[in-house]
C-alpha cells in the first residue's frame, strides 16, 4: 500500500509539472512567439524597459546621495586591464620611498623615484587606444548588475533589495524565459530551413526561406529582450550588395536580420553551429568556407564575386573589422571585404550599455559563457543606422575609399570624427 501511496504521489506531482509546463508553453508562445512571427510588438518590452529606465534613474541618484554622505564609497571603477592608484604623485613617491630598506628622507630626487614614471609609462603603454577597444565599455552610473558594480548595493537598504529584487527577476524569470524562447527559435530555424530546402528552386522557395529565417531571428531577438530601432531604412541593403556593419558582438546578426535577410559569410563550424549552418545553407545561399579556402584569397574572392553578380541573391553581410570590438570606437576595415566589387551597404550599429553589455571579450568569455551573460542582463537596447550606398569609382583611391567607409560608421557609433592622424587606425 505504501508502494501504491507514493506511486501515485509520483503521478500527481508529474501531471501538477505537466500542467504548469503546459500553462508556460502557451504563455510563451501565445504572448511572444506568435506577435514575433509577425514582426508585433504587445508592448510589454516598451513598459519593461521604462520601469527600468526609472528604476535606474533611481539607483544612480542613490549612489550619487550615497557617495556624498559617505566620502570613503569608491566611485565607479573603470574597466579597463590595469587597476590605476587614484594617489597623487607625490604620494606614491612618498609611498615608494617609505618601502625602501633604508630610509629615504630630504632631498629632492632618488633612484627610486624614476620607478614611479616607469610604472606610468608601461601602464599607457599596455592600456592604449587599441587595447582599451577590447574590454568591456566603461558605465556613466551602476546599472544594478552584480558584474558592473563596486559594492554599490550595500549602500541603503533599499538599494539592497531592489538589488535582490532584480536578480530574482533575471535569474529565476527572465533566464528560463529567453531559454525557452532560444530553444524555440533555433530550433524553428533547423526544421525550417530544413524543410524549405527540399523544395525545388523558385520563388516561393526564396520567399519562404525569407520567412523562417526572419521570423527565427525575431523569436531569438525576443529572447535577449532585444528593442531595436532601426534609422534611414530607405537605405537598406538590397539584393547583390554587400552589406558592411562594426562588429560588436555574434548578436550582431540576429540585430540585424529582425529587419530583413542576409547571406552570411563565415568558416564551416562543427557541433551545434555546425548543424545550424547546415540546415541554413539548404534554403538559402550563405557562403560558408572550409578552413583550407579560407586561407586562398582567390577561391574566397570568386565565390563571393559569383554571389553578388547574382541580383537575386541576398546581400552579403560582411564584418570589415575582422573582430568584435567594444563599441566605443571602429577598428580598421579590411581591404579583403572590397576588393570582390559591388555596392557597399554601411551599417552602423551602437548598443546602449546601461541595460546590459553587448561586448563578446573571446578572450575572456567563452560562448556559452557570453550567451549566459546576456540572458542575464537586463535588455540588450540598440540602435542601428543604414548608411547611404557607396560604389567605388575606379579613378578613386582603393584605401580611400575604405577609410571613408570607416569613417561613416564610426561617426554613427560614436557620434564624433577622429580626424587627428594621431587617433587613427586605419
Amino acid at each position: 500500500s505504501t508502494d501504491i501511496k507514493s506511486g501515485s504521489e509520483m503521478e500527481g506531482a508529474w501531471d501538477i509539472a505537466f500542467v504548469l509546463f503546459h500553462v508556460w508553453l502557451s504563455i510563451v508562445v501565445g504572448l511572444i512567439v506568435l506577435p514575433a512571427m509577425f514582426g508585433v510588438s504587445l508592448g510589454f518590452t516598451d513598459i519593461y524597459i521604462k520601469v527600468l529606465v526609472k528604476t535606474l534613474e533611481w539607483a544612480t541618484l542613490r549612489i550619487q546621495r550615497g557617495q556624498k554622505e559617505q566620502p570613503t564609497l569608491p566611485l565607479q571603477s573603470a574597466n579597463g586591464i590595469i587597476e590605476k592608484d587614484d594617489g597623487s604623485m607625490e604620494e606614491e613617491i612618498g609611498e615608494l620611498r617609505r618601502s625602501h630598506p633604508k630610509n629615504l628622507a630630504g632631498g629632492d630626487f632618488t633612484l627610486c623615484d624614476a620607478f614611479y614614471f616607469c610604472k606610468k609609462g608601461i601602464e599607457n603603454i599596455v592600456e592604449d587606444q587599441v587595447t582599451q577597444r577590447f574590454t568591456s565599455e566603461e558605465l556613466a552610473s551602476w546599472n544594478l548588475l552584480t558584474r558592473t558594480n563596486n559594492n554599490f548595493r550595500y549602500i541603503s537598504v533599499r538599494l539592497t533589495i531592489i538589488w535582490g529584487l532584480g536578480v530574482f527577476i533575471r535569474y529565476c524569470i527572465l533566464l528560463p524565459l529567453r531559454i525557452t524562447l532560444a530553444v524555440i527559435g533555433l530550433s524553428w530555424l533547423v526544421i525550417g530551413t530544413t524543410l524549405v530546402g527540399l523544395l525545388p528552386s523558385s520563388n516561393a522557395k526564396n520567399w519562404l526561406s525569407d520567412l523562417v529565417h526572419i521570423t527565427c531571428y525575431r523569436i531569438c531577438a525576443r529572447a535577449l529582450s532585444a528593442t531595436i530601432r532601426y534609422h534611414n531604412k530607405e537605405n537598406r541593403p538590397k539584393k547583390g550588395g554587400i552589406c558592411v556593419a562594426n562588429h560588436t558582438s555574434p548578436i550582431d546578426i540576429v540585430i540585424l536580420a529582425n529587419d530583413g535577410c542576409y547571406a552570411m559569410v563565415g568558416q564551416v563550424h562543427g557541433g551545434l553551429m555546425g548543424v545550424i549552418q547546415r540546415s541554413m545553407v539548404r534554403s538559402c545561399p550563405h557562403v560558408w568556407f572550409e578552413r583550407s579556402e579560407m586561407k586562398d584569397r582567390h577561391a574566397a574572392a570568386k565565390r563571393l564575386k559569383d554571389h553578388i553578380a547574382d541580383k537575386t541573391k541576398l546581400p552579403i553581410l560582411i564584418f570589415p573589422e575582422g573582430t568584435c570590438i567594444n563599441n566605443t570606437s571602429v577598428m580598421m576595415f579590411k581591404k579583403g571585404s572590397f576588393e570582390i566589387g559591388g555596392t557597399i551597404y554601411p551599417v552602423a550599429i551602437k548598443y546602449d550599455p546601461q541595460f546590459g553589455d553587448a561586448f563578446w571579450n573571446s578572450a575572456k568569455y567563452n560562448m556559452v559563457s557570453y550567451i549566459l551573460r546576456m540572458m542575464t542582463s537586463w535588455a540588450i537596447v540598440c540602435n542601428v543606422w543604414y548608411l547611404l550606398p557607396m560604389t567605388r569609382q575606379v579613378s578613386r583611391n582603393f584605401h580611400l575609399f575604405i577609410h571613408s567607409l570607416k569613417l561613416l560608421v564610426l561617426f554613427k557609433v560614436t557620434g564624433k570624427l577622429e580626424l587627428k592622424q594621431k587617433h587613427e587606425l586605419g
